[in-house]
C-alpha cells in the first residue's frame, strides 16, 4: 500500500500548492468549480484565510491517509480512510462558506 500513501501524498502536495496559489493570488479567489469569486471587502485577508484553509487541509488529509501505510492491500480499513477523507471534504466547505460570508461585502 506504499503506492497508495505515495499517490495520497502527491494529491496532499497539490493542494498544498493551491494553497501557495491562493495566497499570491492578487484578486479573490474562487473556492467552487464554475462560480465567480465573491466580491470582498478586504482580498489580502480573504486570500490568506483561504490559502490558510488549504494548508490545513492539506496536512489532515495527509494524518488521514498514514493508516495507508500500515494496511495490507484490499484491507477494510481503506474505507473508513476514504470515508473520513469525504468527512473532511464537507467539512472544507462548510469552513469555506463560513470564511466567504465574513470577507463578503
Amino acid at each position: 500500500m506504499l503506492t497508495a500513501f505515495i499517490l495520497w501524498s502527491a494529491v496532499a502536495l497539490a493542494l498544498v500548492c493551491i494553497g501557495v496559489s491562493c495566497l499570491r493570488a492578487k484578486k479573490p479567489v474562487g473556492f467552487f468549480t464554475g462560480v465567480e469569486p465573491p466580491k470582498v471587502s478586504d482580498v489580502a485577508r480573504y486570500n490568506r484565510a483561504i490559502s490558510r484553509l488549504w494548508f490545513f487541509y492539506a496536512c489532515v488529509f495527509e494524518i488521514i491517509g498514514l493508516p495507508l501505510l500500515q494496511t495490507a492491500q484490499n484491507s477494510p480499513l481503506v474505507v473508513f480512510v476514504v470515508l473520513a477523507a469525504l468527512l473532511w471534504a464537507i467539512a472544507l466547505a462548510v469552513t469555506y462558506t463560513k470564511i466567504e460570508e465574513r470577507y463578503k461585502q
